[in-house]
């Protein structure tokens, strides 16, 4: 168990925040400290860009490529109808870890049954694990674009690395470095535009809905849905948001419980800004991928190579080089991202000291998890899995892991016994519901055309 403070909170460490009015919130009084506007917006983004770009892993550009090729411009219009269900489930996530100071899955311990709580972080560590495990393979292939080294010889280096750079670095700075990398999955814009799509055709996609009952169709946007709406990406949010106070100095839970409006402008911001960038990647990356390999009739990609051909249009001989080098960027930040959540929930949920900023001396337990949720999901690169299905698949699943923990989410960001003045407006609560409404019935849509054979 972790220490406790005086006031009957966590006690994350020795030192006492420093002085500040009532209401303030840390991230307020640091970008106080920045008169340019530029430096200020800086510090104001932080754990939603990071989840955002993290939102972008390669499962997620597996699914957006899968898509495109197999299904054309008709899944555009998923992307329109995901972004303000994620901004707002993401800013639900934000503002529990704001308020309350903890973490989401030591949210649910201290006010929901344990066995509840167990329950849903095991599910979201195995789902997380496995996710891990195809983002791993999928850099490895990516790699092996780039040199002539086959992908499984060098899935166990990948995981190696990752696990030394979480357990002996700092995250921060290997998701600050890393994910400019991600960037360059912008590249699917240029292609999309170079490859003269059938305009009509994209507008039809994008603002009428079409989706024929049948399993490979419904199996598309549960998997599209899945990989913007991903569980992992609101427990890592809410951890991190308290790791940001406990950075500001706010060490001890009393410090850091409670939330001033601007604080909780900032946070919507910040999550905004990472939600569109995520779901503009996601646009493009179907789009591109249905105005070449969808209109050239290859419909069933199987590699990572075929998903590089998007970029032709774009990059030319070159198209490999780029989304290689996107693919890697964004298992940079989706690796740590996912193992690193899987470590934070249930550290929390057993009540176990943790926090990417500690030793592992001082939080075995939290980094012993994050080593064995990299190493299992590595080892699922073995059994003989293709990695762009393997990505697909992950996303399917979270499609069917989203619905129980989204409303586990709400319940929460609902009860004023936890969030007091801060618990969900009526606009919240009816777009969190309506989310978690859509999730259920896209995932009992998929099980019952996959019953009836249809």
């Amino acid at each position: 168990m972790t220490p406790r403070s005086p006031a009957g909170g966590e006690d994350r460490g020795g030192s006492r925040a420093a002085a500040r009015a009532p209401g303030t919130g840390a991230r307020e009084l640091a970008a106080r400290r920045h008169r340019q506007p530029v430096a200020r917006a800086l510090t104001v983004l932080g754990p939603g860009v990071v989840s955002g770009a993290g939102d972008i892993d390669p499962a997620s550009i597996g699914t957006y490529a899968v898509a495109g090729a197999s299904q054309g411009f008709s899944p555009l219009w998923t992307i329109l109808m995901t972004m303000p269900m994620l901004t707002a489930a993401q800013y639900i996530a934000a503002k529990i870890g704001i308020v309350t100071g903890m973490g989401l899955a030591a949210v649910l311990r201290r006010h929901y049954p344990r066995p509840l709580v167990y329950g849903a972080v095991l599910a979201l560590a195995v789902a997380n694990t496995v996710n891990a495990g195809a983002d791993i393979g999928a850099v490895a292939a990516a790699l092996n674009l780039l040199v002539p080294v086959p992908a499984t010889a060098m899935v166990v280096p990948i995981a190696i690395a990752v696990v030394c750079f979480e357990v002996w670095g700092s995250y921060r700075l290997i998701a600050e470095t890393l994910k400019w990398l991600a960037l360059s999955l912008f590249a699917y814009v240029g292609a999309a535009l170079l490859a003269h799509p059938h305009w009509p055709a994209v507008l039809r996609g994008t603002f009428l809905p079409t989706v024929m009952a049948r399993p490979g169709t419904l199996a598309v946007v549960v998997a599209l849905l899945g990989t913007s709406l991903s569980p992992y990406m609101w427990f890592w949010q809410a951890s991190q948001e308290e790791e940001e106070k406990i950075q500001l100095g706010e060490r001890r839970l009393w410090q850091r419980q409670g939330a001033s409006r601007r604080e909780l402008a900032y946070a919507a911001w910040d999550v905004g800004v990472g939600m569109l960038f995520a779901q503009l990647v996601g646009y493009f990356t179907i789009l591109a991928t249905a105005a070449t390999l969808f209109t050239a009739g290859r419909t069933d990609i199987t590699s990572a190579a075929q998903a590089a051909d998007a970029l032709r249009p774009l990059a030319g001989d070159a198209a490999r080089l780029l989304f290689a080098l996107g693919l890697i960027g964004s298992g940079a930040v989706g690796v740590p991202t996912l193992t690193g959540t899987a470590a934070y929930a249930l550290a929390e949920a057993f009540g176990w000291k943790r926090g990417l900023g500690e030793r592992p001396r001082q939080a075995p337990q939290f980094y012993a998890l994050i080593a064995a949720s990299t190493l299992i999901g590595m080892a699922i690169n073995f059994v003989g899995i293709n990695p762009i299905h393997a990505l697909f698949w992950t996303s399917v699943m979270f499609g069917f892991l989203t619905p129980p923990l989204l409303a586990l989410m709400m319940l929460v960001s609902s009860n004023r016994t936890i969030m007091g003045n801060r618990a969900n407006t009526p606009v919240l609560t009816v777009a969190g519901w309506a989310t978690t409404a859509i999730m259920t019935a896209a995932a009992v849509g998929l099980l019952v055309t996959l019953a009836h054979g249809l």
